[in-house]
């Protein structure tokens, strides 16, 4: 059962809300990036300067970065490093020795040379590069190559590759605040925080901004995604600049923050994945990460310093990302698995080594009936408080509010980190409680988290390690007994659908049994050993717990658990 071939929809078109390449953000910005880099260096070094207060703290932070990176470069290298790491770091080094032989007037313009050499290489790496040609050639090459792909799999007949019967909309769903966006798009920055499931988020969700007739978005991808040739064209092409995660010292973090900053106070739309990295566990992020996040409040008070009551306004956006399956699955519940064991151990997975295996499982997943969907959450404030079509901000009450307010001190819009701190978090806590209430249910959310819980039920004295070695035994669940309990769960998401707490898939409706077999067949559907399955004589059953864990989790965080007893 497919959604999309059951009924398939008439794609809604969005015309493009700045049709002239000329007058998208990112293009004003790449035109101008020499002076944007060098803008990023200053303040960089500033945000620097203002942390280390002197110069043995920023002696103490130089000799940090030096050591980390120097191991870094030995002990955890990727192919998309300069060929110079060594070299560069090994002139840190050297120059840092021989600070102990000059005067304090020379030993102090060479720590300052120092932390300009190590900011600057840090902001080329980050900088992105965008290019419209380069832009409309990768747009062109997604929509066109998965749109055949999507034909000639949907009609399965000679020649159906060239037809047009279906589009990416067949396939992924686009749900939620589609028009408020683009018209918040009008009037200030808008910043889009999705969850993170897979590598092949960032992909999607630049064809979800084009799909939605949106300028092009700035955003953050791990840095280890170019190491794969197919990911790093379409990362360069569609706005993307790197973020490194092994990268966690002073004048590295500072420095991306700069850039984020000053990018969005430039009317730059952005996107980052505030949960930092892909969910390990499956289970939607429950706590983020804080730093680029702070970047949005950071813009927005700065926005307010320079243009006051007619400053642009940055608008948060929350989107969940909605998979029946995650290709990475089995390697990213491994490392999770790991990290709560306290082992000291880190798992690389190798899912997307190669482009020829990013190709082929793209050719796999058009040529099935699975979908994905991208659920649009309601845009707010940087402060977390709703915000109308024009774009004011509301109180719970409904009626406008001044942030610029929340910003001013003594009349005066003034800095004071320890505030936009405390206002970081409280949106971070808003962003968490969006997700939950926009996240869509799949049947394969729901045969997963039905089936992990009733056999974690049987054997309550067991921890998490040992009831993943159950013995294959221990994990058949009879069919009557999973589907009354798939019952029970799927009314109770139903109701809390009433009330506005989750969305569910307009499948989740079908009839009980075809509810449970589309599940069946979605979840996890292309890894070699299945998370669930109906084994001969009709039981539900799994060849791979661990991996039925990591999809049980989507629905971690609801208190469903008592559902099931």
């Amino acid at each position: 059962m497919s959604e999309t071939v059951v009924g398939k929809r008439k794609p809604v078109k969005y015309s493009p809300i700045l049709p002239g390449t000329e007058d998208w953000p990112v293009v004003q910005l790449s035109r101008n990036r020499k002076q944007f880099i060098q803008e990023i260096i200053t303040e960089s070094e500033l945000r620097v300067k203002g942390i280390t207060i002197n110069r043995n703290a920023l002696i103490d932070e130089l000799e940090s970065t030096l050591y980390t990176e120097m191991l870094r470069v030995k002990k955890n290298p990727w192919k998309v490093d300069p060929e110079d790491e060594y070299a560069f770091w090994h002139k840190i080094k050297s120059n840092l020795l021989n600070l102990t032989n000059d005067s304090q007037a020379a030993a102090a313009k060479t720590e300052e040379k120092l932390l300009k050499e190590i900011i600057s290489r840090y902001t080329e790496e980050i900088a992105g590069n965008f290019k419209p040609s380069h832009y409309r050639l990768a747009r062109t090459l997604v929509t066109y190559g998965f749109s055949r792909l999507l034909n000639a799999a949907r009609i399965k007949k000679f020649g159906a590759f060239w037809r047009n019967d279906y589009t990416l909309q067949d396939k992924i769903h686009i749900t939620g605040e589609m028009e408020h966006v683009r018209e918040l798009a009008k009037k200030g920055t808008v910043i889009m925080v999705p969850t993170h499931f897979s590598n092949l988020d960032s992909i999607l969700i630049g064809w979800v901004i084009h799909t939605l007739g949106l300028p092009p978005f700035i955003y953050g991808a791990g840095l280890n995604l170019f190491n794969i040739s197919i990911f790093a064209y379409f990362m360069n092409s569609l706005g993307a600049y790197k973020v490194d995660r092994r990268k966690k010292n002073v004048p590295y973090l500072e420095t991306l923050k700069s850039y984020s900053s000053m990018a969005i106070r430039k009317g730059c739309h952005s996107l980052f994945f505030p949960g930092g990295t892909r969910s390990r566990s499956g289970s939607i992020e429950n706590k983020l990460k804080l730093g680029l996040l702070g970047t949005a409040i950071e813009a927005q008070r700065m926005n307010y310093e320079q243009d006051g009551d007619k400053a642009k306004k940055v608008f948060i956006v929350p989107v969940v990302l909605n998979y029946h399956f995650v290709l990475e699955a089995p390697s990213l519940i491994h490392e999770h698995l790991a990290q709560q064991g306290q082992e000291r151990y880190y798992y690389e997975n190798d899912e997307y080594s190669t482009s020829y295996k990013i190709f082929k499982f793209m050719i796999q997943f058009f040529t099935k009936g699975s979908d994905i969907s991208v659920s649009i959450g309601k845009p707010m404030d940087v402060l977390g408080n709703p915000v109308d079509k024009e774009g004011n901000s509301l109180d719970p009450h409904n009626r406008i509010i001044d942030t610029k307010d929340y910003f001013t001190s003594n009349q005066k819009v003034t800095r004071n980190k320890q505030r936009e701190d405390e206002y970081t978090r409280m949106l971070s806590h808003v962003i968490v409680k969006r997700y939950h209430e926009i996240n869509r249910v799949f049947s394969s959310h729901l045969v997963a988290f039905v089936a992990f819980e009733i056999i974690k039920k049987r054997h309550p004295r067991l921890d998490l390690f040992n009831l993943l070695r159950l013995p294959e035994e221990e994990q058949v669940i009879s069919y009557d007994e999973f589907k009354a309990k798939c019952q029970l769960l799927a009314t109770e998401i139903l109701q809390r659908k009433e009330k506005g707490q989750i969305d569910v898939a307009s499948h989740f409706y079908e009839d009980l049994d075809e509810l449970i077999a589309h599940g069946l067949s979605n979840v996890g559907m292309y890894h070699s050993k299945r998370p669930l399955i109906r084994d001969k004589k009709g039981n539900i059953t799994t060849q791979d717990l661990a991996t039925l864990y990591y999809y049980h989790n989507r629905l971690d965080g609801y208190g469903f658990e008592k559902f099931i007893k």
